[in-house]
């Protein structure tokens, strides 16, 4: 059977790379494909190959990738670059993204009375982080505004190390945790959000210094400097759990910490990760759509579309219409930008870290949502991301001339 797994993890990963470039800029987008192909081959891998939903498998799936998508994201984000364009991701991620979840938090109540503010607020944390992936052509485009594009593109990278302390906080006062209960939540929480960052800086600091002390002396080759750097994010993740901070926390800032430090160096943690993070990746939304999604239609009922129907819409785009204001942004402009806000691989993640810690009725229901609200942002902003960008940098370039 395992031979048969990697047998048929194979073909399609193969398949698609033989193909990845005719497909690339089209409505076939790699979420799609993989996600769709993980539904149409779950019952296959199920008879064939003996795959079946293990929770402590995705577990460690989801926790290894999440480790290095903050970090490697973090990692690529310059303070003083983001300081110079600072206004629109700034209004984004300091804005839209508080404005998302209480947003998200507010409707979730209103369509599910019975499951309480906490798990509302939880699901709305859990599926405010965007995902640049299910959106690829619209960074790529160049015919859209630079501003626009880097925007997008520095809100998706950090929004899922703003939004993680939040899905904390809410699932610390759900008791989600084996770490604490309700008595002592304040703690918890507390040595989660400081020992979290603490770890992560050290460990960023000291690893990036002695990355380059190597690197200087020639001990170290080009491309055991990018393996290095994911073993500082792993290594980050560790010292915070044992210092009972929270380890993805630590990831994310010790990314954060040693691309800024050490931006000569960290090029090679770009090109390492790249291949890397996206092969987890698409492993995960494989994965998604042979396990996960399978598993999650028997839950999903009317009420749960038209809520991941409005986080994919109203939930998102009116608050990123309030903090556009004053931008001067034409409304094209501005509701491009509330439409992508694609929901992907972190909400999926961050999904996947609680499932096995709430009760099943919990679980089932959360799972449902964010499988329900994922699966509709794969296909349609898979569908919309290329016409759309098109349309947008055709408007563009028609008011340059004009001007």
């Amino acid at each position: 059977m395992t031979l048969n797994l990697f047998l048929i993890f194979g073909v399609v990963f193969f398949g698609f790379s033989l193909v990845s470039k005719r497909i690339q800029g089209t409505v076939l987008t790699p979420p799609i494909l993989f996600t769709l192909g993980g539904l149409l081959l779950s019952r296959i891998l199920a008879e064939t190959a003996g795959l079946t939903y293990n929770e402590g498998s995705l577990h460690t799936l989801a926790e290894l990738t999440l480790i290095l998508v903050l970090a490697a994201d973090s990692s690529q984000i310059s303070l003083s670059e983001l300081r110079k364009m600072k206004a629109i991701p700034v209004r984004l991620l300091l804005v839209a993204l508080p404005l998302i979840m209480l947003m998200g938090t507010l409707v979730g109540y209103l369509i599910f009375p019975d499951i309480g503010w906490y798990q509302a607020a939880l699901i709305a944390a859990i599926l405010a982080p965007t995902d640049a992936a299910l959106g690829a052509s619209v960074l790529a485009d160049k015919t859209i505004p630079l501003k626009v594009r880097q925007g997008l593109n520095v809100e998706s990278g950090l929004n899922d190390g703003i939004a993680l302390p939040a899905v904390l906080f809410f699932a610390c006062f759900l008791n989600l945790t084996h770490q604490t209960g309700e008595e002592n939540w304040l703690a918890f929480l507390s040595l989660q959000l400081i020992m979290g960052p603490i770890a992560g800086i050290a460990v960023g600091w000291i690893g990036g210094h002695l990355i380059a002390l190597a690197a200087k002396k020639n001990w170290m080759t080009s491309e055991f400097q990018g393996v290095a750097a994911i073993a500082l994010a792993v290594i980050a993740f560790a010292v915070a759990e044992v210092c009972h901070g929270n380890g993805f926390i630590a990831a994310f800032v010790a990314g954060l910490t040693y691309g800024n430090l050490h931006v000569s160096y960290s090029k090679f943690l770009h090109e390492f990760t790249e291949t890397e993070s996206q092969f987890l990746a698409y492993l995960t939304f494989f994965l998604f759509g042979a396990l996960i999604l399978p598993e999650a239609l028997h839950h999903i009922t009317g009420q749960i579309v038209l809520y991941a129907c409005l986080s994919l819409t109203l939930v998102r785009m009116l608050p990123v219409a309030l903090s556009m204001l004053g931008m001067k942004l034409d409304l094209a402009t501005t509701a491009f930008m509330g439409w992508f806000g694609p929901r992907g691989l972190a909400s999926l993640l961050f999904a996947l870290l609680i499932l096995e810690d709430l009760h099943v009725e919990q679980a089932e229901f959360v799972q449902a949502v964010v499988a329900t609200t994922v699966i509709l942002s794969v296909i349609l902003h898979g569908l919309t991301a290329a016409p759309l960008s098109k349309k947008l940098g055709q408007a563009q370039i028609s008011k340059d001339l004009s001007s």
